[in-house]
C-alpha cells in the first residue's frame, strides 16, 4: 500500500501491462493488465484511479480502461467514438479528455464515462499529446499537423444551449512534424510553453501574446520535455538515448538564452528515450527507453542514481503520481468504488488517512484558487494595457485629423 507521501511511477506498455514502482526504492508495487496502451495513453485520476487508452488492433476500434489501485484488471470500460491515444484528467477528477485519430478531442464525464462533447483540434490529423496547465484552466493539445491548440477548459465543458463552438484560445503553428510533448510553467497566462517534435526541435511560446519566442534544434528526434521546479532549466529526451538540458533566462517569464550551449548528459540509455517525468519535488528526473529500461537521475549532478531492474520490454508512457493509492478519490455515493477490501486497512489508519486527505484537498483548493485569481488579474491588467494603448492611438489619430482640417 502506498503511503501518504509516497510517489509512484507508472509505466505503460503497448504489450498490455502497466507497472507501478515505488519512486524512492524502485521496487515494483503492482501490475495492471489488459490495456494495449499507445503513446501518451496513460494518466491518473485523483488518488486511486488509473486511466489507460486501449486499442483493439483486430477491429480498429478503441476504448478507455479505468483501473482501481487495488485491482489488477479494469474496473470499467469507457466507450469512445474512435480509437484514442493521449489522455488528460482534470484536477477535480470529474472529467477526462481523450485525443482521437481524427484530430478530435473527446470530453468525458466521470465516473459515468458519458461523452460531453467532441471538438476538432488538429485538422483531421491525429492528436499526439495532451496537457493541462498548472492551475487547471487550460487544455493544450499537440497534433500530427505540427500545431499546438489551447482551449479554456470551462468553455470546453460548457454544455449550455447557447454555448459557442469557437472556444479555441490560441493555435501555435511552427513545427514541421508531429508534436511529441508539451510542458507549461507556472504563472497562468504569463507562463512559458515548450513543445517538442519529431522535427528535432523544441519551440518556446508566449501564452499571453500567443506568439513564438525561440527555437532550438537538436541532433535527433525529441520525445519529451520538462522543466525544473524553479523553471531555470529544461530537459529533453533524445531518440539517440541521451538527455539534453539548457538554461532558461529569468525563470518562467522569458525564453532561453540566445546562442546558449546545450548540455548533453554523459550517461545514456541503450535506446531512444521515449518518456520522462519529474519526481521528488522536481529534484529528480525519471526516464524510460524504448527497450523498457527506467532510470532515475539527479538533476543537479546529471547522473543516474537508480536503475529499475525490472525491464518491461517496451514502454509507451511514464507518469509520476504523488500520494497515489491512499483513498477513494470520490465517495461511493458519486459512483466511485473505494477499492478497499475487508481487513486490508484498519479503521484507525483509515480515519487518519481520510482526515489527512481532506485537509490536503482543502489546502490544494485554496492554493489553486489563489493562483487562478492571480492569473486572471494579470490577464485583465494586460488587456487593460492594450485597451488604453489603442485608445491613446485613436486619440492621436483624431488630433492629427483636426490639425489637417485647420490647415
Amino acid at each position: 500500500m502506498a503511503s501518504l507521501s509516497q510517489e509512484i511511477i507508472l509505466a505503460s506498455s503497448p504489450d498490455g501491462t502497466i507497472t507501478a514502482f515505488d519512486a524512492s526504492s524502485g521496487t515494483a508495487l503492482s501490475r495492471f493488465t489488459g490495456s494495449r496502451s499507445p503513446r501518451k495513453g496513460l494518466t491518473v485520476i485523483g488518488t486511486n484511479l488509473i486511466a489507460s487508452s486501449h486499442v483493439y488492433p483486430d477491429i480498429a476500434s478503441g476504448s478507455i480502461h479505468l483501473y482501481n489501485w487495488w485491482s489488477s484488471t479494469p474496473s470499467n470500460h469507457l466507450p469512445v467514438p474512435e480509437p484514442v491515444g493521449p489522455l488528460a484528467a482534470t484536477f477535480d477528477s470529474y472529467f477526462l479528455f481523450a485525443g482521437g485519430i481524427s484530430g478530435q478531442i473527446h470530453a468525458l464525464s466521470l465516473p459515468s464515462g458519458d461523452l460531453i462533447r467532441s471538438f476538432s483540434a488538429h485538422n483531421n490529423k491525429p492528436v499526439s499529446c495532451l496537457k493541462i496547465n498548472d492551475d487547471g484552466s487550460l487544455l493544450f493539445s499537440g497534433g500530427d499537423d505540427g500545431t499546438i491548440a489551447v482551449f479554456p477548459i470551462f468553455k470546453v465543458l460548457d454544455i449550455s444551449p447557447h454555448r459557442s463552438n469557437g472556444f479555441i484560445l490560441h493555435r501555435f503553428i511552427g513545427h514541421e512534424s508531429t508534436v511529441t510533448s508539451i510542458t507549461t510553467g507556472i504563472g497562468g497566462s504569463s507562463s512559458t510553453i515548450i513543445s517538442c517534435s519529431l522535427d528535432c526541435t523544441c519551440k518556446f511560446w508566449s501564452l499571453v501574446h500567443g506568439t513564438h519566442l525561440h527555437t532550438i534544434t537538436f541532433p535527433c528526434t525529441i520525445w519529451g520535455v520538462e522543466m525544473d521546479s524553479m523553471e531555470s532549466e529544461f530537459f529533453v529526451a533524445g531518440s539517440d538515448g541521451f538527455l539534453y538540458s539548457g538554461a532558461l533566462k529569468g525563470g518562467n517569464r522569458n525564453t532561453v538564452k540566445e546562442g546558449q550551449r546545450l548540455i548533453k548528459w554523459e550517461q545514456k540509455h541503450h535506446g531512444a528515450v521515449v518518456a520522462l517525468a519529474m519526481t521528488n519535488g522536481r529534484r529528480n528526473l525519471v526516464t524510460a527507453s524504448e527497450n523498457g529500461s527506467i532510470r532515475i537521475w539527479d538533476v543537479e549532478r546529471k547522473e543516474v542514481i537508480r536503475v529499475l531492474r525490472e525491464e518491461m520490454g517496451s514502454i509507451s508512457e511514464l507518469v509520476v503520481a504523488n500520494g497515489f493509492g491512499i483513498g477513494d478519490g470520490k465517495s461511493e455515493d458519486n459512483g466511485w468504488s473505494s477499492g478497499f477490501s475487508g481487513g486490508e486497512v484498519s479503521m484507525p489508519i483509515r480515519e487518519v488517512m481520510e482526515m489527512e486527505k481532506v485537509l490536503g484537498v482543502l489546502e490544494q483548493d485554496r492554493s489553486r484558487a489563489i493562483d487562478t485569481l492571480g492569473s486572471a488579474i494579470e490577464t485583465y491588467e494586460k488587456l487593460l494595457e492594450l485597451i488604453l494603448k489603442e485608445a491613446k492611438m485613436g486619440s492621436n489619430c483624431d488630433s492629427s485629423d483636426e490639425e489637417e482640417d485647420e490647415i
